[in-house]
Order: structure tokens, then sequence, then C-alpha cells
């Protein structure tokens, strides 16, 4: 094996290529997932291919994939209602990636790939989500300021109470980092 067999992924979300030339573009996408409203969908985002492959043509529509898009101004001025687009990475220099959420640096011995702000559903949704980091300076997907309330990213603010404060802050929003090593 040689050394460019070896390396770890990660999803770039809010953006359509990757942050440095320590790391190979694998795909431009678009973000999508369950719909907010919906209580059965898958809970996680996915960074769909733009190239996607069919084999069956018929289908009982019982699971469903929607797209995602910003449901608020926090990331970006505009940002409402646009379509996030996501860029699936790979570094060759390290084999471990990490996303820490309420950092925007890494620790000692960690590399930066990129920080952002934490995202997630809106917690009075029906759906379920998970957490993800959204590049600091987000694009969109041309054309897709339509708002069609599929997979949506809100920004995540901490509460106090079993979460201590300090040293968190009540209704601050909670950045994060991915790192590599």
């Amino acid at each position: 094996m040689s050394i460019s067999d070896f390396g770890a992924t990660y999803i770039r979300w809010g953006r359509k290529q990757c942050p440095s030339n320590r790391t190979e573009l694998v795909y431009s996408g678009y973000a999508g997932g369950g719909k907010y409203s919906e209580s059965g969908g898958a809970s996680e985002y996915v960074c769909l291919p733009p190239d996607p492959n069919y084999s069956k043509t018929i289908v009982s529509d019982h699971g469903r994939m929607y797209g995602a898009e910003f449901n608020s101004n926090f990331f970006a001025s505009n940002a409402d209602d646009e379509d996030v687009p996501c860029a699936l990475c790979r570094t060759t220099q390290a084999t471990t990636v990490i996303m820490i959420p309420g950092k925007n640096t890494c620790y000692s011995g960690w590399k930066l790939e990129f920080h952002g702000y934490l995202a997630s559903g809106y917690y009075g949704d029906a759906a379920a989500s998970a957490y993800v980091c959204v590049d600091i300076q987000p694009e969109y997907i041309i054309g897709g300021v339509d708002q069609h309330l599929g997979k949506l990213f809100y920004n995540v603010a901490t509460k106090c109470g079993s979460l201590k404060c300090p040293p968190y802050i009540n209704n601050y929003p909670l950045t994060c980092v991915v790192c590599s090593k």
C-alpha cells in the first residue's frame, strides 16, 4: 500500500469545495435528508452526489429524501431558504477526522480542516436531526432560493441547566471545528 491509500473523509457542510491542498474533493453535492415535519424520516443529514444512479423506476414511497436549506439568516446574510451545498472531502495526510462542538480551534496535535457554527434541525419539529458543522463562510446552490422546507439547518444555542454555565453561556450559538490527525 502506498501513502495515497490512507486517509480520512469528512463532509464540509455549506461549501462546494474542500478547504485546502491537503485534501481532495470526492464530490460536490447537495445536502439532504428527511423532512422536518415528518416524524418517521431519517434523522441524519446526507451529502447527495450530483450524479445519482437509479436501478429501479417504481417505488412505494415509504422512505423519502428531501433537499436541505437554511431556514434563517444566521449562517450568512440572505441565507434564509437558500439550498445547502456540501463537499465530500478526503484528506490523505490523516487517518482520523473529528468534529468538536463548541470549539473553533483544534486541540494541540490536530490540524484544522474547517470551522463554523453547529447546526441541527429545529427543536420543535417532528423529525429528529443530527448535529453538523456548517462552514463559517457558507455558499448556496445557484437557483435554490425556493422555500421547499425539506431538511432544515438551524443554529444551535446552549441551554443552561444540566449543561454547566459557566463555562457555557445561556442562549449563545455554538461554534464547531473539524480537525484531522
